[in-house]
């Protein structure tokens, strides 16, 4: 992409602005246009880099670079290689019992969480425990890790906020 036409804009546009002020005003805003050029072409690649950088977020597999040639800049898409698939052993599963525990924040729809909480109520445990079940079966760990006693109180009932000492 030759960035000279969009300097030549801005050094016309300043030229113009100019004008009005007599010819010794135009004068020393042509040399002010010609002495911003670096720093005007620099702040465009700057602009073009933040924009390349930005489209590549949002396209969640193909990168976008600008690269110089000269003066000149160039926008390169490039899609990530994808090694083909090998036939690995999977994986052995991680342990379900034991072991540090982590916390994770679920985001689910409204309705899927109503049916879990359903679910979990009908075997009467908490919503933890059948996630962290559901979660082992899908990951190809035990196919039903031992149910956790229910809570004191029953299944459904929670007590929620918190305390000050």
């Amino acid at each position: 992409m030759d960035l000279t036409p969009y300097l030549e804009t801005l050094r016309s546009d300043l030229s113009a602005a100019a004008a009005p002020g007599g010819p010794e005003t135009t004068r020393a805003a042509d040399l002010l246009g010609h002495a911003l050029e670096a720093s005007a072409r620099l702040a465009l690649l700057q602009a073009l880099s933040d924009a390349a950088a930005e489209i590549t977020t949002r396209l969640h597999g193909p990168v976008v670079d600008v690269r110089l040639r000269g003066r000149d800049a160039d926008l390169v898409v490039t899609q990530p290689v994808v090694e083909p698939d090998i036939d690995l052993p999977p994986a052995p599963a991680p342990p379900v019992d034991g072991g540090d525990l982590a916390r994770l924040t679920l985001r689910m729809p409204e309705a899927l969480k109503t049916h879990v909480e359903q679910a979990a109520a009908a075997e009467g445990i908490s919503v933890n425990a059948w996630l962290v079940r559901a979660v082992s079966v899908a990951a190809g760990g035990a196919s039903s890790p031992p149910s956790p006693p229910s809570r004191r109180g029953g299944p459904g009932k929670r007590i929620t906020g918190f305390a000050q000492a």
